[in-house]
C-alpha cells in the first residue's frame, strides 16, 4: 500500500546490498551509505520474520531551528535497514513523505507553524495506521517530534480497534509537555505529550479518533531533565510518571527500566518514541536542543535492551536527529547501533524473550 502524500513523490531508493544468510553480513554497500556495525545472526534474538516498515518524515515545521529535516536520509545512510535485515527482519523502506515546507514565521497565538505542523501529522498519522493494519511495526524517521502526535495517534487507533493495551516510552531530554499558555518560544516539538494527553489545538488533540489520544499513566519519561516551570505544574496535575536523570543517579538505569516496564501486559502494544536527544551531547553531538548530563552509551543500550526483552515492542519513532551538527554521522551510527539492541541484538545467545501472541 503506498503512502499518503500531499506533494511530490520521493526520489527513488538506492539499491541495497546482499546480506548473506548465514553469516548476516553485508557483501557490497550502495554508493554513498556506511557500513553498519552488523551482528551474526546467531547472537541475536528476533522472533519468527517480523515485517518492519522505516517511514520517513523530512520536516522541521515543528522546531526552533532547522536541520531534523535531514534526519531520515542520515539513518539510511548508516545503514539502517541493513542493519535490521542483518538480525532476521524483513524491512521495507516505504520513502520519505510530503507535506509543507518550514515557512519560518515566528509564533502566531501561541504556535509557530500550526497548519504545517497539522498536515505532517496527519500524513504521518495516516501512513503509520496504515502499516500497523497491514500487521507491520512501522519506524518513523524524522523529523522533529512534533510528528510523535501523529504516530502516536495511529497507534492509540490500532490499539483501540484491536482491543490491545498501550504504552508509551519517551525517551527524551524533555518533558515536551508545553500547551500554548505555557510556551516560551511556541514550538510545537515542545509540546506532542500534552497534545496527545488532551491539551492542545483540536486538530491535533483529536486526530486519534478520540480525546485523549493517551491516558496519562500509559506514558513513562525517562532520561529528562530540562522542563519549564510551567510545564512542571502540569506534569504533576496531569500525574505522568517520569524518571528524571536524578532518578538514573540515584538509583541506576537497570532500576529505572524495571519500574517503567512493570506491569506489562503480555498483549501490551509498547511504542518507542526515541528523541535523540536523550543521549548526552558528548556521544550525540546531532541535536538542536542538546542538554549535557544525559545517558551514557552503556546506560542507553542497557535501557534499549531492556525493551527488547519484553517482547512487546510495536513501533518506534527517531526523531531530532540534525545531521547539520553531525561528527562525520556519528551520531545517526549510534542511533541505528542502540535500535539494533532494542531489536534484539546482543553480545551472547540468550533464551528468547517472551512474544507478542
Amino acid at each position: 500500500m503506498p503512502l499518503p502524500s500531499t506533494g511530490a513523490p520521493a526520489a527513488p531508493l538506492a539499491p541495497r546490498p546482499h546480506i548473506d544468510k548465514d553469516t548476516g553480513t553485508s557483501k557490497q554497500a550502495a554508493p554513498g551509505r556506511q557500513e553498519p556495525a552488523i551482528v551474526s545472526l546467531t547472537a541475536a534474538r528476533p522472533a519468527a520474520r517480523r515485517a518492519l516498515t522505516l517511514v520517513g518524515a523530512p520536516t522541521d515545521v515543528g522546531a526552533g531551528s532547522r536541520g531534523a529535516s535531514m534526519g531520515p536520509e542520515a539513518l539510511r545512510v548508516a545503514g539502517l535497514d541493513l542493519a535490521l535485515q542483518a538480525l532476521g527482519y524483513d524491512v521495507e523502506d516505504a520513502g520519505n513523505l510530503s507535506g509543507p515546507a518550514n515557512p519560518g514565521l515566528p509564533a502566531e497565538h501561541g504556535y509557530r507553524h500550526l497548519t504545517e505542523v497539522v498536515a505532517w501529522n496527519v500524513a504521518v498519522h495516516d501512513a503509520i495506521h496504515a502499516e500497523l493494519e497491514r500487521g507491520r511495526l512501522p519506524i518513523l524517521l524524522g523529523g522533529d517530534h512534533c510528528l510523535g502526535v501523529g504516530s502516536i495517534s495511529a497507534v492509540a487507533r490500532h490499539c483501540r480497534r484491536v482491543g490491545r493495551p498501550l504504552r508509551v516510552l519517551w525517551l527524551d531530554a524533555h518533558a515536551d509537555f508545553n500547551t500554548q499558555a505555557l510556551t516560551p518560544s511556541g514550538n510545537l516539538h515542545g509540546m506532542p505529550v500534552a497534545c496527545l494527553c488532551g491539551h492542545g489545538p483540536e486538530p491535533l488533540t483529536s486526530l486519534a479518533g478520540h480525546t485523549p489520544a493517551l491516558q496519562p499513566d500509559w506514558v513513562r519519561q525517562i532520561g529528562i531533565r530540562s522542563v519549564d516551570e510551567g510545564e512542571k505544574r502540569l506534569i504533576a496535575a496531569a500525574g505522568i510518571e517520569i524518571h528524571d536523570m536524578r532518578a538514573i543517579d540515584e538509583i541506576g538505569m537497570r532500576a529505572v527500566m524495571e519500574e517503567a516496564l512493570a506491569g506489562l501486559a503480555p498483549d501490551t502494544h509498547l511504542h518507542v518514541s526515541f528523541d535523540v536527544d536523550f543521549l548526552d551531547p558528548e556521544i550525540a553531538p546531532a541535536v538542536a536542543t542538546s542538554i549535557p548530563g544525559g545517558p551514557t552509551y552503556r546506560e542507553a543500550q542497557l535501557c534499549m535492551e531492556m525493551i527488547a526483552d519484553t517482547g512487546c515492542l510495536g513501533s518506534l519513532d527517531i526523531v531530532e536527529l540534525n545531521p547539520a551538527l553531525d561528527i562525520r554521522n556519528k551520531t545517526a551510527m549510534l542511533a541505528t547501533e542502540l535500535v539494533q539492541s532494542l531489536f534484539g541484538k546482543s553480545t551472547l545467545i540468550r533464551r528468547p524473550p517472551r512474544r507478542n501472541s
